[in-house]
């Protein structure tokens, strides 16, 4: 238990977890596009206000161990992950090779960040 709480390990699933939040508060709307655009950004900045609680707090308390620099990293990662498989699952879109290599490169730079 004492591995899921410390500096190195609690914000990644924090940040995961945040990121549930934000692709559905910046995307969960797409399958609604009958409804008012005024109820789409009301419904995403609300499900965007428990994002911050996890966001913030991760980006604090990962600092202890990681840069800046790797915490943004991390984040984009992990937002590239939850994505594609909110897409897949929810969106109903389909993933294509092109998306599959793409998203390699990011995380093949990402590495970079890690590596110094």
């Amino acid at each position: 238990m004492s591995l899921i709480l410390s500096p190195r390990v609690l914000p990644i699933l924090m940040l995961i977890a945040s990121n549930v939040f934000m692709t559905f508060a910046w995307y969960g709307h797409l399958k609604f596009k009958s409804s008012p655009i005024w109820i789409a950004v009301m419904g995403s900045w609300l499900i965007a206000f428990f994002e911050y609680w996890l966001a913030v707090p991760a980006n604090r308390i990962g600092n202890q161990v990681y840069s800046a620099a790797e915490l943004k990293t991390m984040q984009e990662v992990i937002t590239l992950t939850v994505f594609a498989v909110f897409s897949v699952l929810y969106l109903k879109e389909t993933l294509t090779w092109n998306h599959a290599i793409g998203f390699a490169m990011i995380a093949g730079g990402a590495a970079f960040i890690f590596k110094g």
